[in-house]
């Protein structure tokens, strides 16, 4: 198999607006993270991805972006982004950028000329397309974030595709000066010195150029643009191209967002020699409980999260490279929803599944906040909420259609909400836990007082630290990083077992995802006496005993060597 950095490396996601204030105004900015890197030099990470921090009207919190080469106000110029990524490289932290190149804001310059008239030279910068009439769009898609995915524009008489946010329209990557454009800005960046590029709903840049009607699913409004819109005709040459002439010029790191990706699909991506990106995120696993729709509060059952995440470990081994995460920007708090976010349980079960998580094959992402345990808010009413998804959708089920009852309706988004990772970071026990001298922009989940990075750096049994030491354990074990994988007790709806193996070491991994004690058998010479216990969330110093029970979210990694 191929080494690369990128294989080795541990990265953080920060959530800029959320992450550290510096200045009082409620809004985490720039010089914020440029204060708290210390903090995540001490935590071990090797690279940070940073959410846009482009200039944007925040329509959709910076993904909808108005200039691609300035940095958002609210967060602070160029020079603080500068000194940043100086400050970061000092101390051996890379840089990846979030690049979105799927839609601009539509109060980019681009968009406004495409607007204007008909012969404009941007015109065809982004998707347009006349009405059926009788004031009808084009077709029937539903966007995203609620609603039509198409917007009449009185200027021109024809409709624009948006498939988020009316204010964010497409761009029509079909355009060769579109591509040129991009690249362009991309080269820039990598100009500048950052180190890679997360790319956000990059499987959505092609579209079918006949774009008939999707299916409307039971209960829905509006029709699907999937099968149209994601993994599209031209994704793939485009993918090249943008490799061909910015990518392949530097060393970067490349992750691409590509909802609804399968395992064959991302071979295209990912894999070692198609000279596209170097991993893809997939959502499989996180989708689990999904299929009558997003709001739910069905729980993730074990046996299909481990036959989820088997096949990716198993289907990639050595022809591409995995993205491993619980949690990011877009998905509820993991402890919350994957394991048992109760006091008596949080800190354990936390610490079970960044065990399970990170003992596998492939790039580990942390979300900011992940590493202390933090969990979901406990939301109790519309008006506590800042996602666009959230209230577009409130406003659709509940107040137009009265579809759902508005208290059931917020104890799904309370579940699964993506306000539930963007609360601010909870850095100690002052007010508004340590992110702002000001009023946050949105609400400090009120255990900061119980769950801060403060008092977690001074106990070596906290999260925080079981982090620092898996992190460190990537670096010493490469069994960890590049070892096979195979999954033990497949049935077992209540113990995710498995074991890497690589050059003579087999490593044993055991969580139990559940607060009963589960008997487990553990496999011929995992409890010998020279195995190793590399790291346990109880404690544990030998391997023996592991054989009869694991405890209440009990997980251990054994390592043997032949």
């Amino acid at each position: 198999m191929k080494k690369a950095w990128w294989k080795e490396a541990v990265v953080y996601q920060i959530y800029p607006r959320s992450f550290m204030d510096s200045n009082g105004d409620g809004i985490g900015d720039l010089k914020g993270i440029t204060q708290r890197l210390d903090y995540l030099k001490e935590l071990g990470i090797d690279v940070i991805w940073l959410s846009p921090v482009y200039q944007s009207p925040n329509d959709d919190n910076g993904y909808d972006i108005s200039d691609y080469q300035a940095i958002m106000k609210e967060f602070g110029t160029m020079e603080d982004f500068d000194r940043m990524l100086a400050e970061a490289h000092e101390r051996g932290i890379r840089i990846v950028m979030d690049l979105v190149v799927n839609h601009t804001s539509d109060e980019h310059a681009w968009f406004v000329e495409s607007r204007k008239n008909l012969d404009n030279p941007r015109r065809d910068y982004y998707i347009w397309r006349k009405g059926k009439g009788d004031g009808q769009p084009p077709n029937n898609w539903g966007s995203c974030f609620s609603g039509s995915a198409w917007q009449y524009d009185g200027t021109t008489d024809m409709y624009y595709l948006h498939l988020f946010s009316p204010k964010q329209p497409d761009l029509n990557w079909d355009n060769e000066a579109v591509r040129e454009e991009v690249f362009s800005m991309m080269d820039w960046w990598c100009r500048k010195g950052i180190d890679g590029f997360r790319m956000d709903v990059i499987s959505m840049i092609s579209k079918t150029p006949d774009m008939p009607d999707g299916k409307v699913g039971e209960g829905a409004i509006y029709g699907d643009f999937g099968p149209y819109c994601i993994h599209g005709p031209n994704v793939h040459r485009y993918l090249k191209e943008m490799n061909e002439k910015v990518l392949s010029r530097y060393d970067l790191m490349t992750v691409g967002e590509t909802s609804g990706v399968t395992v064959e699909e991302a071979l295209k991506y990912a894999g070692e020699d198609e000279r596209e990106l170097n991993m893809v995120f997939q959502f499989e696993h996180v989708d689990l409980g999904n299929r009558n729709g997003k709001w739910n509060r069905n729980p993730v059952p074990l046996a299909e999260f481990k036959q989820v995440m088997t096949k990716w470990q198993v289907f990639l081994k050595g022809k591409a490279w995995n993205s491993l995460f619980l949690e990011n920007h877009d998905q509820p708090r993991s402890v919350s929803r994957f394991g048992n976010d109760s006091p008596h349980y949080r800190e354990r079960s936390a610490k079970m599944l960044a065990t399970c998580l990170h003992m596998m094959q492939g790039t580990p992402y942390i979300y900011q906040g992940e590493e202390l345990g933090m969990t979901n808010y406990p939301f109790t009413d519309i008006s506590q909420f800042r996602d666009i998804e959230n209230l577009n959708a409130y406003r659709e089920l509940v107040t137009e259609s009265h579809a759902w009852d508005a208290e059931e309706l917020i104890a799904c988004f309370r579940y699964k909400s993506r306000d539930n990772a963007r609360t601010p970071m909870q850095w100690d026990d002052t007010e508004n836990a340590g992110f702002t001298e000001g009023t946050p922009w949105l609400a400090v989940n009120p255990n900061y007082k119980e769950i801060n990075a403060k008092e977690q750096m001074k106990n070596p049994d906290s999260v925080f630290h079981y982090y620092r030491k898996l992190i460190a354990l990537r670096r010493q074990y490469p069994v960890i990083v590049y070892g096979d994988y195979e999954l033990l007790l497949p049935d077992d709806a209540a113990v995710y077992a498995y074991v890497r193996r690589l050059e003579g070491q087999s490593l044993l991994v055991l969580c139990n995802f559940t607060e009963n004690e589960q008997a487990v058998e553990v496999p011929a010479g995992f409890s010998r006496a020279d195995a190793k216990v590399l790291i346990s969330n109880y404690g544990r110093e030998s391997a023996e005993g592991l054989g009869t029970t694991l405890r209440a979210y009990e997980a251990a990694a054994v390592l043997v060597t032949d």
